[in-house]
């Protein structure tokens, strides 16, 4: 089991070191139309305890409507605990492999077919997408032996990367009539590791382009009704790997 850790923690760094890495938030042809390779890495399927089914479905449909041929990939491994998402708590339910969960976002053919994480071979991919989710942080991070902190995907490359520039959205709770910021404490935690963190709406996506990171807030903003927000937000994070990896 460590050794398995072990591996994927040398494929996830191998990944955001060599790749442009997009740790999740329109249309537009930049000149590679079906050139462009992504690789997306799931932690299962749901909020609480792997991947976030809409950020997952925007990321494909952004990458979809702009050209890109990507794979999806999840590890084949227990994921940290089940969650019930109506109660939102532990479940009694058995542990369930985060492969086999992640599927559920596959039509289980062709290029959609779900693949195990340790076969993923870095130099066939022009980036790598992390969609978003506590499973990010309870099963990617514990799998990789990094820093297990309950936060989301942009801890994955403050952890790898130094000096790092991300987005978290807010730095402060300043609700309004459209949303909450109830997760900045994540901003303290990236910042902690030496990232700068930058503000941005959840429509937004900030690109660090020295380090070829592009991040979007999502899911770190509740809304009550206005995901199209969320939605965009992945759209222009999509568009910069367009242009990022532009051949």
């Amino acid at each position: 089991m460590l050794a398995s850790r072990a591996h994927l923690a040398k494929q996830a760094a191998a990944m955001l070191v060599r790749q442009p890495a997009c740790l999740m938030h329109h249309g537009g042809d930049w000149g590679n139309w079906g050139n462009t390779n992504v690789a997306v890495v799931f932690s299962g399927c749901g909020w609480w305890d792997g991947t976030d089914i809409h950020e997952a479905a925007y990321t494909m449909y952004h990458l979809s409507r702009n050209g890109a041929r990507f794979q999806i990939f999840a590890p084949n491994q227990q994921q940290m605990h089940v969650m019930d998402h109506m109660k939102m708590q532990p479940s009694s339910s058995d542990n369930r492999n985060m492969m086999i969960e992640s599927a559920r976002f596959s039509h289980g053919q062709g290029m959609m077919q779900m693949n195990d994480l340790s076969k993923l071979d870095v130099s066939s991919f022009d980036a790598v997408i992390f969609p978003g989710g506590h499973g990010v942080v309870k099963n990617l991070i514990l799998l990789c032996l990094w820093l297990s902190l309950s936060s989301m995907a942009p801890l994955l490359a403050c952890r790898v990367l130094p000096n790092l520039e991300v987005t978290m959205g807010y730095e402060r709770d300043e609700s309004s009539r459209w949303g909450r910021w109830p997760n900045t404490t994540m901003v303290q935690a990236v910042k902690s590791m030496g990232a700068r963190h930058n503000t941005r709406e959840p429509y937004e996506a900030y690109v660090d382009e020295k380090n070829k990171v592009i991040s979007t807030p999502t899911f770190m903003w509740e809304t009550d009704f206005h995901y199209h927000y969320i939605f965009d937000g992945i759209g222009n994070m999509v568009k910069h790997v367009m242009r990022m990896t532009a051949k």
